[in-house]
């Protein structure tokens, strides 16, 4: 209340001052017209008089620059003083629906991890039955069974460069198998427990896997020797993935945390906190310079190197097992009661919802979506799952714009983290 008062009586005296100048300067113009003699002529006395009002307009200015700075100076707490620019999210591009294409049976437990060859001609599918089956990507049929593990079968990858096929699993093996002998050629120990997770570098001749003992190891695949073993997760890391660029490995664990490691100097580069439950599932985007990641109820978009946020991915509110992006910028998310949703990378609005068809003769809870990736040309989804079946999906070909209309709502808000 002082401080108002004392605002209200300078701009007063400011006012009276200004008042005295215009009176002062009425005075002056009397003054010149008593000394011209009366004889002002039209053109003076509009240029007196316009010097007058523009002394005026002046006063009344300041009067209210004074008023509006008292208010200002009284703004109430919590009310901004720069208008807040809401946030409009850009409009998602139109995808076509997935719809089933094929099923794939062989495999006598859940499918728990599945790897293309590079080629795109074949791909092999690693069981809770312990075999690992090799099949036909263009008609489906069975091309091959290895056997050797004596636990379920975690990780599989296919080598780009060698005819390698590289498994884990949680019998604490890592086995490299020579497809031009069907047999393997070279084991990898170091692992205290079991091995739930692998990814073979893009370009380096370098193996990455994790697991139960709260470590990923950088194995070299010649000489069988680990080159690196990071060590800072408090829990089971359930998924691991190889950046090409950097180069860089980011891993996800069961402790809800993000790291991303240094390949070059073993070391973590940054750690990322912002899921609350287990992160199980990440997924690099193969062409863009970004990944995701799941968790239970959530989903996250993040730019590399360093991992900063882009965007939730929301609506998708199960376990989330397992996650897959194509060229198309479309993402799948699977989950644990067989729920799956398809994606719109770039705005992260979900086109597409819909559940598995549990295969006849298994249960209702058998409905779980474990893992999953596209082939190489990203035109085909394929899923291991709970109820012992292999599904491959594919964009449905007489789907249009007309046919399938964007279902869209600009949304006005976004979450932080």
């Amino acid at each position: 209340m002082k401080s108002r008062t004392i605002n209200n009586s300078i701009i007063h005296s400011q006012y009276l001052g200004k008042t005295k100048d215009l009176d002062r300067l009425n005075e002056d113009v009397n003054s010149i017209v008593a000394k011209l003699g009366g004889k002002q002529t039209k053109t003076s006395k509009k240029k007196a008089k316009a010097r007058v009002e523009q002394s005026d307009q002046l006063i009344k200015h300041d009067s209210a620059g004074g008023k509006e700075k008292e208010k200002q100076a009284h703004t109430p707490v919590g009310q901004s003083l720069v208008r807040k620019r809401n946030y409009e999210a850009p409009r998602p591009e139109w995808h076509a629906p997935w719809k089933l294409m094929r099923v794939l049976t062989g495999h006598m437990g859940w499918v728990r991890s599945l790897a293309v060859e590079p080629g795109n001609k074949w791909f092999a599918s690693g069981s809770v039955d312990r075999t690992i089956k090799v099949w036909d990507l263009a008609s489906g049929i069975l091309k091959l069974t290895l056997t050797g593990h004596i636990s379920p079968v975690r990780g599989l990858e296919v080598s780009p460069r060698h005819p390698y096929l590289f498994s884990c699993g949680e019998d604490k093996m890592i086995k490299c198998w020579d497809l031009e002998q069907n047999k393997v050629i070279r084991h990898y120990h170091g692992h205290l427990s079991g091995i739930y997770a692998m990814s073979l570098h893009p370009v380096l001749d370098l193996l990455v896997t994790a697991g139960r003992d709260s470590t990923a190891r950088v194995w070299d695949i010649r000489t069988k020797q680990a080159v690196h073993v990071l060590s800072g997760h408090s829990a089971t890391i359930a998924s691991v993935k190889c950046q090409e660029a950097d180069p860089q490995v980011i891993t996800g664990s069961m402790d809800s945390t993000i790291k991303l490691w240094d390949l070059a100097a073993g070391k973590a580069m940054s750690t990322l906190t912002h899921h609350k439950k287990s992160v199980r599932a990440l997924a690099i985007h193969p062409s863009e310079f970004g990944f995701i990641s799941g968790s239970t109820n959530s989903i996250k978009q993040w730019r590399c190197p360093r991992g900063d946020f882009v965007q939730n991915f929301e609506g998708h509110n199960s376990i989330i097992n397992t996650l897959s992006v194509n060229n198309d910028n479309i993402v799948f998310s699977g989950a644990d009661n067989g729920s799956m949703r398809f994606w719109d990378w770039k705005t992260g609005h979900c086109f597409q919802n819909s559940d598995t068809i549990v295969q006849p003769g298994s249960l209702d809870s058998e409905a779980g979506i474990f893992v999953s990736t596209f082939d190489k040309t990203g035109l085909r989804l394929i899923t291991g799952e709970a109820d012992k079946s292999i599904k491959i999906y594919k964009e449905d070909d007489e789907a249009t714009p007309e046919s399938h209309p964007l279902d869209w709502k600009p949304s006005f808000t976004r979450k932080r983290y």
